[in-house]
């Protein structure tokens, strides 16, 4: 994406797997950026703006003069708009085949040159190569966080995360509680936590000095599989 995406118009994955574009839940008309499968449609993966969706029919996602990528309304005002821990000269935003909105400088492809990635900025799902866990050095938490209804993308009350303050364990809470703790690792999987299939992923968990943090990767690209909290606090692995 070079210029700006408004409404009917998508940027697709070069595999078209993932789509991204904008859309509306069934019960209201209010209207959201996402990323879905291109082949499901109503599937949202991640969504941009939960808390503060547009009411209008207009919406346009562009870089504007300073490299920032802003969703903005009709009146022109930001949505929302990607922390930023610098400025872009000449800044691209692209789609990735993993599901990953990225933004970089053109001229670098990458990884550390990403500026920011939707990765970093989970929503209720986590796909393959997505982590959830913490950055030690920025202070970065990347976390699920369920939505308020089926219908309702705005953030709800339960979260999956890491909690560190002692041996690193996998925390499904409500609000700041926890209802379900899972850990410590075992070496293969975090105590507690029944894998269904090695045959379709493998999960992994990094701590180090930089960060902590756990993922699954794909070991079957044929077969699509994502991990979802769900707005009455069900965590799903669905394959």
């Amino acid at each position: 994406m070079d210029e700006s995406i408004s409404h009917g118009e998508t940027l697709v994955s070069s595999g078209q797997s993932f789509e991204l574009g904008f859309f509306s839940s069934r019960s209201s008309k209010n209207r959201y950026l996402g990323i879905w499968y291109k082949n499901t449609p109503q599937t949202v993966v991640w969504v941009a703006n939960r808390n503060n969706p547009i009411v209008d029919s207009y919406g346009v996602l562009t870089i504007i003069n300073n490299g920032t990528l802003v969703l903005l309304n009709q009146s022109k005002s930001v949505i929302w708009s990607p922390n930023l821990s610098r400025v872009l000269e000449n800044p691209v935003a692209r789609l990735l085949e993993t599901g990953n909105l990225v933004l970089r400088d053109n001229s670098n492809e990458s990884s550390e040159s990403y500026i920011w990635q939707n990765f970093d900025d989970p929503s209720d799902t986590m796909l393959p190569g997505m982590k959830v866990g913490w950055n030690l050095k920025t202070g970065l938490q990347q976390k699920l966080t369920s939505g308020r209804s089926a219908d309702d993308p705005s953030i709800g009350d339960f979260s999956y995360r890491i909690d560190i303050n002692v041996l690193p364990y996998m925390v499904l809470g409500v609000g700041s509680s926890k209802k379900v703790r899972f850990g410590p690792w075992n070496g293969l999987e975090f105590n507690g936590v029944l894998v269904l299939d090695y045959l379709v992923y493998k999960e992994v968990f990094v701590n180090n000095d930089d960060e902590v943090y756990t993922l699954c990767e794909s070991n079957n690209n044929k077969i699509i599989s994502r991990l979802t909290l769900n707005h009455l606090g069900f965590l799903q692995r669905l394959i």
